[in-house]
């Protein structure tokens, strides 16, 4: 089958050497015509070290080379947060593919022009939330819509690492929602698939100690549904940085930690269940997911059986465009309304 020419826009997003490393371990799939050095053009604070990107044999192209060779289907942006969606825009005018990371930018009406616009001319868009190839997800929410934990009351996400420093804290100033905009994202994601909209959205955003002042590094989140509330903490330095999600049911419960892993072990989801259904039984359970070698993966795999017009998108642009404003209202950006 003929292989998907490919770009990837940019090499500042925290994603970016990781996105790279997937397009090249998927050779088969993709052909990639070359990368786009943005380190000179960017305005907005980037973590890491551009000057270290894993270059290997890619070409180094401009933009406009990119935007100008028809024989590139697709597109991977992967620029700072801000400055994603003006690059998408332009490749959504030329008819390209696109794969754009997290998590929109903090220009809503912006955002929705982007989604309403691939939309409408029939372009696959995928947006690089982290956890949408993660296979416990994909089994928490199997198990949620089967009905095995009953009604769901309370959804208890942990978005902790422990690279918080200097440059990262500086970085997260450089958002209006800090830790809560860059990272807690990715469960505002998962939380609307799992329950849909909130009715409530507030956040608790601070500086941690010792923290650079206006880095929003400690955080707590609260999605308050009719029956059910979700939330999701966020600290940049605790120790040995535990990501762990609980989901509790009145019929039963989910639990896992680590929240993903690439170590050639599988990720486990602890299961307990008041009645056995039809494929567990009654009582507790400890069930191994995967193991998976690489978080992009499954999603630039469906990315590129969209293209092809092998499948349908999993997500719906107006699922997209929720999380966003969800992802603005915990930030302050922007008010909620369900």
């Amino acid at each position: 089958m003929k292989k998907i020419r490919i770009a990837q826009i940019g090499i500042t997003h925290e994603h970016a050497a990781g996105k790279l490393e997937t397009l090249r371990r998927l050779s088969d799939v993709f052909e990639i015509a070359g990368v786009v050095d943005d380190t000179a053009t960017v305005h907005t604070p980037v973590f890491g070290n551009p000057a270290g990107f894993p270059w290997k044999e890619e070409p180094r192209l401009t933009l406009e080379q990119v935007l100008e060779d028809s024989s590139i289907e697709a597109v991977t942006v992967e620029m700072p947060n801000d400055e994603c969606v003006p690059a998408a825009l332009r490749c959504m005018e030329r008819g390209k593919a696109i794969h754009m990371d997290k998590p929109g930018g903090t220009d809503g009406a912006l955002y929705k022009k982007l989604l309403d616009g691939c939309q409408a001319r029939k372009l696959p868009f995928q947006i690089g939330y982290m956890f949408r190839g993660n296979p416990a997800m994909a089994f928490a929410l199997e198990a949620v819509a089967k009905g095995w934990l009953g009604n769901v009351v309370g959804v208890q996400a942990s978005m902790i690492h422990d690279y918080g420093n200097a440059d990262y804290q500086h970085y997260l100033s450089g958002f209006p929602g800090g830790i809560i905009y860059n990272l807690g994202c990715h469960f505002i994601d998962f939380f609307i698939q799992l329950l849909g909209c909130p009715e409530k959205i507030a956040s608790f955003l601070q500086d941690g100690p010792n923290a650079a002042a206006g880095s929003g590094n400690l955080a707590l989140t609260v999605f308050q549904y009719p029956h059910a509330i979700a939330t999701i903490r966020a600290f940049d330095q605790e120790p040995f940085g535990s990501r762990r999600v609980r989901i509790d049911g009145d019929m039963g419960l989910m639990e896992w930690m680590p929240v993903e892993r690439f170590d050639g072990h599988p990720l486990e989801v602890t299961l307990a269940l008041r009645e056995g259904n039809e494929c567990y039984t009654a009582g507790w359970h400890q069930i191994p997911l995967g193991p998976v070698c690489d978080r992009y993966e499954t999603q630039l795999l469906e990315f590129a059986r969209v293209i092809r017009g092998e499948a349908q998108d999993s997500y719906t642009r107006q699922h997209d465009y929720d999380v966003h404003r969800a992802v603005l209202a915990a930030s302050g950006i922007r008010p909620w309304h369900k």
